[in-house]
């Protein structure tokens, strides 16, 4: 990867001067993040292009209106310009009602011809994100939608770049240094196993056809597809289908891009901003934030998680950042760049830091629970750090006393058939949920991120600092993380995410 010698903040405001640039997702964390920074530090932008799933172009601006630009996060752009930011934005940003999981995004043949002379950079950081989401409806977001991506950019006659945002979580379940290395087409991450993605695409349609032939309903066809999605990932060496279904999206990249000018960004689990432009901003709980609150509210007293493993986390504004620098470093090299913004490598936080930090915050800060508003009472959370300990435990405390109110009821004639039931579902919920996340909270890989490091080293060669300040800052080694999650991160969940 060749970076440019003249690498520095300033080069990067510069390159997105006077570019169109097409962005999926942009409801979404990271894609909000994005088009404010872009906004904020680089007001002679061209245009911003944001396809919002919406029925029409009314739809959709109201969807920009209302779930972007309505935000808190645009709160210091609206300062900066005041009576104007409304016809600013009009100016800057266009909404365009389409989807990725269509061919050529689902817009009109008039806009498209628009689009493929006019556009720049596209971005697609559009996912669906859901674990255990349905077989059929991952697959098109993930997999047909980065294939629909790298159709439309093709066509882009003035396309400069292609930034695809995955995860680093492609990785599976591996240990040790994982590397930024890109997928072969059809490779599996289980030894023997033979995939195939057109193979997986027949199998959702034969599945789909025959839950339909045996006159399915809808909510035994969406377990059906779920069960499915989970039952190829793991076939194949992923733990859910969420991480399964990204893989094959950059295989497919990989195989179709050609020479496009591409990079894959594959972050590690994405926290609140740790700097600009509003300290702590988040959105959507994500798995340690569930476990923050639920632990607040006293609702999660114990979890699965090693607190001697490393945490991989990494703050939203600083993905953003590495984005962009990541843009302007690869513009029209015809080739694949893969970048972890990952933080195990540069300054690794062990689980120990959020359970320690977050024990220390609500002890000092307690949420008010229950119908009353009374404070909850806090424990320190016990943790599991093995799969075993943790059932033992379920069982132990929770599927013993299950089991003695089956028998009661049974005796009784069914008089405690809703109990029952209510507290089965529970167990089952609670031991599905651990499925799920022990693939995380008891990762033993470290990322390795030479590529990033290489953006790193090229920014401080050249000082990153421009008049407005300290712009495009993403290195994980200046972060304090007790400091973070104390003082930025808790509080932040606390404000945007707890009711």
């Amino acid at each position: 990867m060749a970076i440019s010698a003249h690498m520095d903040s300033e080069t990067i405001v510069n390159f997105f001067r006077g570019r169109s640039i097409l962005i999926t997702g942009s409801t979404g964390f990271l894609g909000k993040v994005l088009i404010e920074k872009i906004l904020r530090v680089q007001p002679d932008v061209k245009r911003l292009y944001l396809v919002v799933r919406a029925t029409d172009i009314g739809s959709a601006t109201r969807r920009v209106e209302n779930e972007v630009i309505g935000t808190d996060i645009f709160q210091i752009l609206k300062e900066q310009y005041g009576s104007g930011f409304k016809s600013y934005l009009e100016e800057k940003l266009c909404p365009l009602a389409g989807d990725i999981i269509y061919e050529n995004l689902g817009l009109d043949s008039d806009k498209l011809t628009e689009l493929f002379k006019e556009i720049d950079i596209v971005v697609n950081s559009a996912a669906t994100t859901n674990f255990y989401e349905r077989y059929d409806v991952a697959f098109d977001s993930n997999v047909m939608g980065a294939k629909n991506i790298c159709e439309f950019a093709k066509k882009c006659t003035k396309l400069k770049m292609l930034l695809h945002v995955s995860t680093a979580y492609v990785a599976g379940e591996q240990e040790g240094l994982i590397l930024e290395k890109p997928f072969l087409m059809n490779e599996a991450l289980r030894d023997g196993a033979h995939l195939d993605i057109t193979s997986e695409l027949n199998l959702i349609k034969e599945t789909k056809i025959e839950m339909r032939t045996k006159c399915c309903s809808m909510k035994a066809e969406k377990r059906t597809m779920k069960n499915l999605g989970l039952k190829r990932a793991k076939h194949f060496g992923w733990p859910n289908t969420y991480v399964f279904t990204k893989a094959m999206g950059e295989m497919l990249l990989g195989h179709l891009g050609g020479d496009l000018p591409m990079v894959i960004i594959r972050p590690s689990i994405i926290t609140s901003i740790l700097k600009e432009p509003l300290p702590g901003w988040t959105e959507g709980i994500r798995t340690i934030d569930s476990v923050l609150i639920g632990y607040a509210k006293q609702a999660l007293s114990f979890f699965l998680v090693d607190p001697d493993l490393i945490m991989d986390v990494i703050p939203g504004d600083m993905v953003v950042n590495a984005m962009m620098a990541a843009m302007a470093a690869n513009s029209e090299q015809p080739a694949q760049t893969v970048y972890h913004v990952t933080s195990s490598l540069r300054n690794p936080a062990l689980y120990a830091v959020l359970v320690d930090t977050g024990h220390r915050y609500f002890l000092a800060n307690p949420l008010r629970t229950g119908k009353n508003g009374e404070r909850a009472r806090l424990r320190r959370m016990r943790c599991f750090s093995t799969v075993a300990s943790f059932r033992a435990h379920m069982v132990v405390n929770y599927k013993l006393a299950l089991e003695i109110i089956r028998l009661v009821n049974i005796a009784l004639c069914g008089m405690f058939s809703g109990r029952y039931e209510e507290m089965s579902r529970k167990y089952s919920f609670i031991m599905h949920l651990v499925e799920l996340y022990a693939p995380y909270t008891l990762f033993k890989g470290c990322f390795d991120d030479i590529n990033t490091q290489k953006l790193r080293i090229a920014m401080k060669k050249q000082g990153q600092k421009t008049d407005g300040g300290y712009y495009f800052d993403f290195d994980p080694k200046s972060i304090d993380w007790e400091e973070y999650f104390y003082k930025v991160h808790i509080p932040g969940v606390v404000k945007y995410l707890c009711d």
